[in-house]
């Protein structure tokens, strides 16, 4: 049976963060939400959780997840980064920017295309998702919370729940997010390249060609 948490938007409740990441760690999907919207995230590498979320959103067998961190302390382990990168990184997170990386051996396979070794990198700035990654002490494995057909995300939880209850472990209600998508940005080549203007701020990447 799905569950709803009211949580603090200002001063999350540990409590209710401790249970989630019990939902997390036992393998289940939850959505919480982020400075461009409501996610849905899980374990990393649990693979019954991605199959649920691709499942629900009616993705490809390839499909990319995107790894949701609280900091960089984690980064090392999964991605491969320049010095001049990584303080790239430090400077523009926390924010709502998606920065696509090469990826090391130890990322779960099954967050990777086959033929493309990267992977999606975040750091949301939204006090509910940091609480609750400094909770759980790892990443999360996270997709956007757009289903099929729909033009934007889901923004309000009491129908998120109402909508997706059966299909979810976990709702995190943390008010109504904006549903913005991140500016992403693609740090695998010698310059950065962006993919997607979104709601991080493009300023520091200007002049650079889009794709």
């Amino acid at each position: 049976m799905s569950q709803i948490f009211a949580v603090h938007p200002d001063n999350p409740q540990s409590r209710l963060l401790r249970q989630a990441v019990s939902i997390i760690e036992e393998g289940g999907l939850i959505v919480y939400p982020t400075d461009s919207g409501y996610a849905l995230g899980c374990r990393l590498g649990c693979k019954s959780a991605l199959e649920r979320i691709k499942a629900l959103r009616q993705l490809g067998k390839h499909h990319n997840m995107t790894m949701v961190a609280r900091d960089l302390s984690h980064l090392g382990t999964y991605a491969r980064i320049s010095k001049p990168i990584f303080r790239m990184l430090k400077a523009f997170t926390p924010g709502a920017y998606t920065f696509i990386l090469n990826a090391t051996p130890e990322v779960p396979r099954l967050m990777l295309h086959p033929k493309r070794k990267t992977l999606g990198f975040r750091i949301p700035a939204h006090t509910i998702t940091m609480a609750l990654l400094e909770c759980l002490e790892a990443p999360l494995m996270s997709s956007t919370l757009i289903l099929p057909g729909a033009a934007a995300p889901l923004s309000e939880p009491e129908a998120i729940y109402d909508l997706l209850g059966n299909k979810v472990d976990l709702v995190i209600n943390g008010g109504i997010c904006s549903h913005q998508p991140t500016t992403v940005v693609d740090l695998t080549g010698d310059v950065p390249v962006i993919l997607r203007e979104g709601k991080g701020d493009l300023s520091p990447f200007m002049g650079i060609n889009e794709k």
